[in-house]
């Protein structure tokens, strides 16, 4: 992975980069504001950070410094790295996919994980997805499903591997909140787990140390760490699901939607979105979150109530992104 000393850029790109964290600091705090600062467990909540604190501005000034550039490696991400000094990839334990239905995910695709495919100007992303899907046994097709619904794009199409959501603190091609991506390297049996306990950014009680906080959130920029990651949230989001009583189809197109539903919504939201709905002033607070206040506002109208305006957009945007097919070198017949 290639990366840069903020010393090299030029000025404009430099106060680019340090205006963007220094707004997303902004924004983190404002967002809190917005849902009032409860914590709502490990699922989608976030705290926003202080100035000096570990991941912070101050910290990125003095820990995003690349001097370790590896002779002739290609870079998915351009010119703007925001990985840690020093930071090279690891190649953690091979965590075994757990019993269910994502296990058997493969076996319904005509025994097989899917070759990915249709992926076009991210077909750089391809070789990553593979590997992950293989150590997860979430398709690749399903994990390139969600990140093409996810991520921002470039004038090109391509994924950015910088996206950022100004409205809350999610970034990287799985849009992972902070609060999020700290769990997931906490969680034992993670990917983000192994490459945490590598590198000594987790204490004796498997906590994240408060100094490994900043280099462990910039992975979040990291495609090879970001796409191992989603493909274990979603492995981990199916079988909460499923597990609390949720019985859906099997298929991989449904599982992959039922995987995409647990991300975006964390997999608390999920199943309560399943299971009865969420309440309207949960629902009122993750529309505007997404479409904006004014055109939630509109829809919440339309709709007679936040939890039904809510439910209608997110069907309608799973039904239309998260489409595994489009990314399948088997066709649609797979997930049919």
């Amino acid at each position: 992975m290639q990366t840069i000393d903020l010393g090299t850029m030029n000025p404009a790109a430099r106060a680019r980069l340090i205006y963007s964290q220094a707004r997303s600091e902004v924004t983190d705090r404002l967002w809190q504001a917005a849902i009032g600062g409860a914590d709502r467990g490990t699922d989608r909540a976030d705290s926003w950070q202080a100035a000096g604190t570990p991941g912070s501005l101050d910290s990125m000034l003095t820990s995003l410094v690349a001097r370790n550039r590896a002779p002739g490696s290609a870079s998915l991400s351009g010119p703007e790295s925001l990985l840690p000094a020093g930071y090279s990839p690891v190649t953690p334990t091979v965590v075994a996919p757990s019993p269910g239905p994502v296990a058997n995910m493969a076996a319904q695709s005509n025994g097989a994980v899917d070759a990915v495919g249709g992926l076009g100007v991210n077909a750089g992303y391809a070789p990553a997805l593979e590997r992950a899907a293989e150590r997860s046994g979430v398709p690749a097709p399903s994990l390139a499903a969600i990140i093409d619904a996810e991520a921002a794009k470039r004038s090109d199409g391509s994924w950015n591997l910088f996206s950022r959501n100004p409205r809350s603190s999610a970034a990287g091609l799985g849009q992972f909140l902070s609060r999020t991506w700290i769990g997931m390297a906490e969680r034992e049996g993670n990917w983000l787990n192994d490459v945490a306990r590598d590198k000594g950014w987790l204490d004796s009680r498997g906590n994240v140390r408060s100094q490994a906080r900043g280099p462990l959130l910039a992975l979040r920029y990291d495609a090879e760490a970001s796409i191992n990651t989603i493909a274990d949230y979603a492995r981990s989001n199916i079988d909460h699901i499923r597990n609390s009583g949720i019985r859906t189809p099997d298929n991989p197109a449904a599982l992959a939607k039922l995987a995409y539903l647990g991300h975006h919504l964390g997999p608390g939201d999920a199943v309560r979105f399943l299971d009865g709905g969420l309440s309207d002033r949960r629902a009122a607070t993750l529309l505007k979150a997404q479409i904006g206040a004014g055109r939630a506002a509109d829809r919440i109208d339309q709709a007679g109530s936040a939890a039904d305006a809510h439910r209608a957009w997110l069907n309608n945007y799973i039904a239309s992104h998260i489409r595994p097919d489009r990314f399948s070198d088997n066709g649609a017949t797979a997930y049919a």
